[in-house]
């Protein structure tokens, strides 16, 4: 027995519903590999990209279960709308951690920036990787070192040299003895600007989980609401 009524209207808003979790689900992983890239491109914090490849799978699982929840509400199927409504509360407990996770982890950023950028100025002249990493931080927000130039003391044995990246005009050998040369080199660090920028990223990150996740607490409602429509059209039967 069809569901009749403000129910087939419950019924078709779920539907349209779930095409917006469709949307999320998508809005999700591609988050997820924005904040993934942009920390596989930030070195200095090399192993902190759990969070992203959380928010790329939860995405996907939601793609898949928008389609589920589509179905089940077209179908009028008490088992498939079941099914979605628990699922979908599962993803939204984890969605709402997430995000409290995701703003806790916030304050840690520095102490992992400071981390990151000591072992990569330190292993700047015996690993590519890293040498290469420091460079295109140093070039493209025009800075030199963590805090400031004087991180590159160690990085020539006359302790007067930064590496090229951080000259204003950058050209061969120009950071040779140039340390403290404010006309030749840029002597403030990176670090303020990349821990200014991830804590930016990571908001932006965790508003939006919590937005996606209010929208799925209303789908769970109107599923709830169509699950039992279903089941006393079973009962009437």
């Amino acid at each position: 027995m069809a569901v009749e009524g403000g129910s087939k209207c419950v019924k078709y808003l779920l539907f349209f519903f779930n095409l917006i979790f469709w949307i999320c689900g998508l809005a999700l992983i591609v988050l997820g590999v924005i904040a993934q890239v942009a920390l596989h491109n930030t070195a200095v914090l090399k192993g902190a990209s759990g969070g992203a490849l959380v928010l790329i799978g939860v995405g996907v699982i939601i793609f898949f279960i928008a389609f589920f929840g589509c179905c089940g509400a077209l179908k009028e199927n008490h088992c498939m709308v079941t099914t979605f409504a628990v699922i979908l509360s599962l993803i939204t407990i984890i969605e709402i951690g997430s995000a409290i996770a995701v703003y806790v982890y916030r304050g840690e950023v520095n102490d992992l920036v400071t981390e990151g950028f000591k072992e990569i100025i330190d292993n700047y002249n015996t690993t590519a990787s890293s040498g290469k990493a420091i460079d295109e931080i140093q070039i493209e927000l025009k800075c030199c070192g963590a805090n400031s130039s004087d991180d590159w003391l160690n990085f020539k044995p006359a302790h007067d040299s930064v590496p090229d990246s951080c000259c204003i005009n950058m050209t061969a050998n120009c950071g040779i003895g140039a340390i403290h040369n404010h006309n030749k080199i840029h002597t403030q660090g990176c670090q303020p600007a990349v821990v200014e920028s991830l804590k930016r990223s990571i908001l932006w990150v965790g508003v939006a989980a919590l937005v996606i996740a209010f929208v799925q607490m209303t789908g769970i409602v109107l599923a709830c609401v169509l699950m039992r429509a279903i089941r006393e059209g079973y009962e009437i039967m």
